[in-house]
């Protein structure tokens, strides 16, 4: 529910705030007073798009505020949720600023948010109807909306939605398998070739430092014979090799620890050398003995290293990266040989959730052929109270080539206000009070189901007085036993029913014209239904009028 509007510096208002209640709340004043100044600011809340010309003369910008009361309201409030936002003790406030230089901002309680998210909020909370762009009745999703909630179809139009994004995604996937399918076939030899050149070259990603090794010893195996030879002779096999020298050295420290003990660690070292100079030697002996001159193992080694470089030149720079591609090659391999049984699968998925939606969508068709033309029965038989006696409606079901989110059809209202003319599309034919007092028949049959709590009815009363203008004013009272009601009106029938009446005066501030609103009760309240009843507001007579037509409401 709209709790309090607040506009400043837009059109002639410079600044005032409406503070709205339940039930009807009627808007009435002198023409020009900026009634229609009002609902015009509420649509750019609503997200109508802003303009500089909306700025007050002599105002740098225009601010424009609503109140909500979203208590209850999960849907809103999961919303917000997903916006990140949250409401304050069941408040929500929306803001839209219209600076003079052009540039427009918004606010979802005081966060900053796009004009058209605060558009999408508010559009949940108020519907408009008049002569403005927010005319939802004018659209064919609201109008197919407006069907399901007259026949309770929601359920079933929330499982051809879900059933549509089923069959949606799964077409999807199979396109998407398809596509990558074809771009897998497009180089599949290459991939196989690449495939088998890393497989047949067997690669261990650590063999490299092991080639370089094997490599260097059989390039220099007479080197390093004839070097492991010559060490051996030094150290153990030769005339006056070191391990002879160190045994005269050993044999001298022991005879020297057996006269002073305290060299016995001196005798130690010595003995300890002795032996590590013989191994040492016979080391080298060994190893020369098995020092490998192979000219052909040489040439095999060298040809894997070329091979393994070439292989990192394609693939690499790492045997790492040419084994990591090896893996990622098979992976693309196996999923083109996957590919047929892939598409089998998500073909049949496919299929499958088309016919579910099928089969979804022509019982839903059903239901709104079953429905429609009970809808405009009770939509055509309401119209002659409201001042449109030869008013023929119909509800059309325009079939679509394939089921859409919606069904398999879309919905549109179409009308004839005159005898003997063909029903057109309702946005064709309907004036704004004519379109007004449409929505006002649909609204008294969905008031109970309806989500939007605040209806907003601009012009409703253009061209109708007396039975007429009783009829609608009761149509209003009925709504408004459901919603927060908000009506623009010259008619003394429709405001001597609201619960709340707000008068438009237009003033002059600092020589420029102003708007202003008051809240009307006790005599003030009289004396503006007896202007509205065209007498003398002063004069008995009007006034009393004007005090039965308050008790009758």
């Amino acid at each position: 529910m709209l709790i309090e509007l607040r506009i400043r510096d837009y059109a002639v208002i410079d600044e005032l705030t409406l503070e709205l209640g339940p039930g009807l709340n009627a808007l009435t004043g002198e023409t020009g007073a900026g009634k229609s100044i009002i609902v015009g600011a509420l649509s750019l809340l609503l997200g109508e798009r802003a303009s500089s010309d909306d700025v007050r003369v002599g105002a740098d910008r225009a601010v424009v505020e609503g109140v909500f009361d979203v208590e209850g309201r999960l849907d809103l409030l999961g919303r917000l949720d997903d916006l990140g936002l949250r409401a304050e003790e069941g408040l929500l406030i929306l803001r839209r600023e219209v600076q003079a230089e052009g540039r427009n901002r918004a606010w979802v309680n005081g966060s900053p948010a796009t004009a058209t998210v605060v558009g999408r909020l508010g559009s949940a909370l108020v519907d408009l109807h008049g002569q403005h762009e927010h005319q939802t009745l004018l659209n064919r999703t609201a109008q197919r909306d407006i069907l399901d909630a007259y026949a309770g179809l929601d359920g079933d139009a929330a499982e051809v939605r879900r059933l549509h994004h089923d069959w949606a995604t799964a077409r999807d996937a199979l396109e998407e398998r398809q596509a990558r399918a074809r771009e897998l076939e497009s180089r599949a030899d290459f991939l196989r070739f690449q495939l088998n050149e890393i497989r047949d070259a067997d690669v261990a990603a650590d063999e490299e430092d092991d080639l370089d090794v094997r490599a260097r010893r059989l390039e220099h195996a007479r080197e390093l014979a004839e070097g492991a030879h010559g060490l051996e002779s030094l150290l153990y096999a030769g005339d006056d090799a070191l391990s002879d020298r160190l045994a005269e050295a050993r044999s001298l420290a022991q005879r020297l620890a057996r006269i002073d003990p305290s060299l016995a660690d001196l005798a130690g070292a010595v003995e300890t050398a002795y032996h590590a100079t013989v191994e040492a030697g016979r080391a080298a002996g060994s190893y020369a003995e098995g020092v490998e001159h192979d000219p052909r193992e040489l040439e095999r080694v060298q040809s894997r290293q070329h091979r393994l470089f070439r292989l990192k030149q394609k693939y690499g720079p790492t045997l790492a990266d040419v084994v990591e591609t090896e893996a990622r090659l098979a992976e693309e391999v196996a999923e083109l040989d996957a590919a047929d049984r892939d598409l089998t699968a998500l073909e049949a998925r496919r299929d499958a959730a088309r016919d579910a939606l099928h089969v979804a969508s022509a019982r839903l068709t059903a239901a709104r052929e079953e429905h429609g033309g009970r809808l405009a029965a009770d939509v055509q038989a309401v119209l002659p109270e409201l001042g449109m006696p030869g008013a023929l409606v119909q509800v059309a079901l325009l079939p679509r080539d394939e089921p859409g989110p919606g069904g398999a059809e879309d919905v549109e209202f179409r009308v004839s206000l005159n005898p003997g003319f063909e029903p057109r599309p309702l946005r064709k034919v309907a004036s704004g009070g004519e379109l007004s007092r449409v929505m006002l028949a649909l609204k008294a049959l969905l008031a109970r189901v309806d989500r939007v709590p605040t209806l907003v009815f601009d012009e409703i009363d253009a061209g109708i007085g007396g039975v007429v203008a009783t009829g609608v004013a009761r149509k209003l009272a009925e709504v408004a036993a459901d919603h927060q009601v908000f009506v623009i009106t010259h008619l003394p029938q429709l405001a001597s029913r609201a619960g709340a009446h707000l008068l438009v005066r237009k003033r002059e501030s600092e020589g420029v014209a102003a708007t202003a609103v008051s809240v009307l009760d006790g005599e003030d309240r009289i004396t503006e239904i007896a202007r509205m009843l065209g007498g003398d507001p002063e004069s008995a007579t009007s006034r009393e009028h004007a005090r039965e037509m308050l008790r009758a409401g």
